[in-house]
């Protein structure tokens, strides 16, 4: 991978995983126009799912953000596979959905998803601003704490 983008990464010490292949009937990515959709993206790192439970019963802001940014960087790696490595193709991160897997009395959902949205703007400077939404839910797939997809422009 080369390019200004893939410098940044590198400057940031983030090495992209393998993009995450998909655990059930869907695909990781789908391109149509100029718009690249990406499939919801969980915690996991070398194939280990990472930050299970729920925040506000053992988890805490920081790991849920922790969580969000591990969830980000799956986000790039599907991207980078989508775009065949080439990351500068990105325009911008157009919209980012973070589901956050909270006990009902949990209120910081937006401060959990901004470990992901940290990241992205971190990765992409301006073109990384995106509108967002912040959402509790009751559970999540595999019982991880966060899920994050996203929707990029792209040339």
């Amino acid at each position: 991978m080369t390019g200004i983008i893939a410098s940044r990464l590198t400057q940031m010490g983030v090495a992209l995983p393998a993009a995450v292949a998909p655990g059930a009937n869907y695909v990781p990515t789908v391109k149509t126009g100029n718009l690249l959709f990406v499939s919801g993206q969980v915690p996991v790192r070398d194939g280990k799912t990472e930050f299970v439970g729920k925040l506000g019963a053992g988890l805490s802001v920081a790991q849920g953000q922790q969580a969000a940014r591990l969830c980000a960087v799956n986000i790039v790696a599907q991207v980078a596979a989508a775009l065949d490595g080439d990351l500068d193709r990105v325009l911008r991160c157009v919209r980012l959905g973070g589901f956050v897997n909270a006990v009902p009395e949990f209120t910081e959902q937006p401060q959990v998803i901004n470990g992901a949205s940290d990241f992205i703007v971190e990765v992409f400077g301006d073109a990384g601003k995106h509108a967002r939404a912040a959402i509790g839910v009751g559970s999540l797939p595999r019982g991880v704490a966060v899920e994050v997809d996203a929707i990029f422009e792209i040339r």
